[in-house]
């Protein structure tokens, strides 16, 4: 298949953009260019003619780590350029500059780069799965003696983001969470893995398969979706090969799993499987993949799991999310001692005492349904476990007191959320951990769906802040009320990008976000309800690109606020995503509603970004309603 492209260069009267961006990748400053280097590095330039995929990738493989490369590999590289951009072969030698870049990573690297050929053009390519799938081929190697193979994964896919082999993308507080292959560099990661019969893609254009050929790792893509191709049946080789994923809507082609010998990696992510009795029954044939290390099962619609994935005693990696008719688990998978990732949320398994503390190597477990006192007490036994969802089928004290007990011992924990699945809530648990619990210093991410008769300031918050430096996220929901303290405190975590608190009852009718505060916040949402107002001083949150908060109209004129200055203006300097206010109107006239609505909306319709702005009425205003009508709670 042949595609063309269109190289833009950048729109410059003079090599000065070029220069600035070559600069500012290899020396971390735009006018920060050795004298030595000024000559080379203009050749350099004029070789890239102006292209930024060019300028980028060669600026990266420059300095690649933390220290620029001597002048003499800068010689080669410009002596490897050949003519340049600047003539008709433009694609041609932007193909060789991407290959200089491909040939000068370390072998783990291309190994790992070659993988994402397996993926579609355009694809969002989520990081966590893509790292575990590169755990499973083998590809990720131990570094210090018990280092999560996961966070050395994780090493080598910034790696290559830092040498702009793929392109982050990032989610809504600013952190990479998946990232995105350009065009040039898959249609060369492609040829590479074609010529070193390292990865076989089927899309439905009309490539195919040899009977005889040679295949190792699989990527079934099928781009046609009314196109329904039989399963493969043809490739005799198929008992040689070690990876197989399947996309959307190429799961028809998807062969029988009794064909596969030595398979390592078997993704079946967001195929769903639900209404084919024929998929069904063919996965259940997967307990016969002795080598198996990777199960991708997400949101497929499975409604059972054979009792033979107690076979899988290699498997590292299961994801069974979002598959909202899984009712149980065979207790054979809680035998798999090997497991390091496990992920059930969205299911409705509860596990049965005595299986849990089985999985010693296991470091994520997502949606685990927790009833019984002893499955809280196993917890504790899993000292690996680095992320921890955990969701409580019903409460009690001896249990909560069973999971903080558990909590307390494991030193790992990176991200821990808390949820419940009854209507019958008790604050005890959240009470608990703020007593007794005393979160590890790399915690990076917390949420609790839980009540609690606490202030939002859990008591491991407030006894030492300096003790969360490495905080990114926060989510408290249905605590007791926030105070004026709470705010200042979790204010001055400085790694904080991320917060949600939601209180029940306010006594503080002002809280006031100071401008010392939040520094690194890039998301916000503080709900006090209708009890309380929020005003923001100048220079208050100053990286926030989504600002959530409530004001209680009734509140505000009773404090004397009547024109409804909530510090906005001129403020929030880097807000554009989103504003969206919790406006509560109980015991105030509609008019004096409208006239809330209207002092901020002239004020936010004024922001040089232009944010979506939304303003919920609380409650809403009939179409009717007189200005002397009162608004009901």
């Amino acid at each position: 298949m042949i595609r063309f492209m269109k190289l833009e260069p950048l729109d410059y009267e003079s090599l000065d953009d070029s220069r600035r961006l070559f600069y500012k990748r290899v020396f971390a400053d735009e006018s920060g260019c050795p004298n030595e280097f000024e000559q080379v590095s203009k050749d350099i330039l004029k070789k890239c003619g102006g292209v930024p995929l060019a300028i980028i990738t060669i600026a990266s493989a420059l300095a690649s780590g933390q220290e620029v490369k001597p002048k003499s590999e800068w010689d080669i590289l410009l002596q490897s350029l050949g003519c340049g951009l600047t003539k008709d072969n433009s694609l041609v030698e932007m193909r060789r500059i991407l290959s200089f870049s491909y040939y000068n990573l370390p072998p783990h690297l291309k190994t790992c780069l070659l993988y994402l050929c397996i993926y579609p053009e355009d694809s969002e390519i989520y990081r966590d799965r893509l790292i575990w799938k590169w755990v499973a081929e083998g590809f990720v190697h131990h570094g210090d003696q018990g280092t999560s193979l996961f966070l050395v994964g994780l090493n080598y896919f910034n790696q290559l983001i830092n040498r702009s082999m793929i392109q982050p993308i990032y989610d809504e507080l600013g952190q990479v969470h998946a990232c995105r292959v350009h065009d040039m560099v898959l249609d060369l990661i492609r040829n590479l893995s074609h010529e070193a019969k390292f990865v076989n893609v089927l899309d439905g254009t009309g490539n195919s398969i040899s009977s005889q050929s040679n295949v190792r790792r699989l990527s079934l893509q099928n781009k046609k979706e009314d196109h329904q191709a039989k399963p493969l049946t043809n490739i005799m080789s198929m008992s040689r090969v070690r990876s197989i994923t399947i996309f959307p809507p190429a799961v028809s082609t998807m062969p029988s799993l009794s064909m596969f010998e030595v398979l390592r990696v078997l993704d079946l992510s967001n195929c769903y499987l639900g209404k084919s009795s024929s998929l069904q029954l063919n996965l259940k044939g997967v307990g016969h993949l002795i080598h198996l290390r990777y199960l991708g099962l997400a949101d497929t619609g499975i409604r059972e799991l054979s009792a033979e994935i107690g076979n899988l005693q290699f498997l590292e990696v299961l994801d069974l999310g979002r598959n909202y008719e899984l009712d149980e688990l065979p207790s054979t998978l809680f035998n798999l001692r090997r497991l390091i990732y496990l992920n059930v949320f969205s299911s409705k398994v509860v596990p049965t005492p005595g299986v849990l503390q089985n999985l010693k190597s296991i470091e994520v477990l997502r949606g685990i349904l927790v009833s019984l006192n002893i499955i809280a007490q196993e917890l504790g036994n899993l000292a690996k476990l680095r992320e921890l969802q955990i969701r409580f089928k019903d409460g009690s004290l001896d249990l909560y007191e069973c999971f903080v007990k558990s909590l307390c011992n494991l030193d790992h924990i990176e991200s821990l959320s808390i949820r419940y699945n009854s209507e019958e809530t008790s604050s005890e648990l959240m009470d608990l951990l703020g007593e007794r619990w005393v979160p590890p210093v790399h915690l990076r991410i917390f949420v609790s769906r839980m009540p609690s008769q606490l202030s939002a300031l859990r008591g491991w918050i407030k006894r030492d802040p300096s003790h969360l430096s490495n905080l990114s996220q926060l989510i408290l929901d249905s605590v007791k009320e926030v105070q004026q303290e709470d705010v200042d405190i979790i204010g001055g975590l400085m790694s904080l990008r991320g917060l949600y608190i939601k209180s029940a009852h306010q006594t503080q009718r002002l809280l006031v976000i100071r401008a010392d505060g939040f520094r690194c916040m890039v998301w916000f949402d503080l709900n006090c309800g209708s009890a309380a107002q929020i005003k923001f001083e100048p220079g208050a949150l100053p990286r926030a690109e989504r600002v959530c908060f409530s004001l209680g109209v009734r509140v505000a004129k009773e404090d004397g606020n009547c024109g409804f200055d909530l510090g906005l203006q001129g403020n929030l300097l880097s807000l554009w995503r989103l504003l969206y206010i919790h406006m509560y109107c109980g015991g105030a006239r509609v008019g004096e509603a409208k006239e809330a609505e209207a002092a901020v909306r002239h004020v936010l319709e004024a922001h040089p970004n232009h944010p979506r702005i939304y303003i919920w009425t609380i409650p809403g205003i009939a179409e009717d309603a007189h200005d002397d009508d009162l608004c009901e709670d």
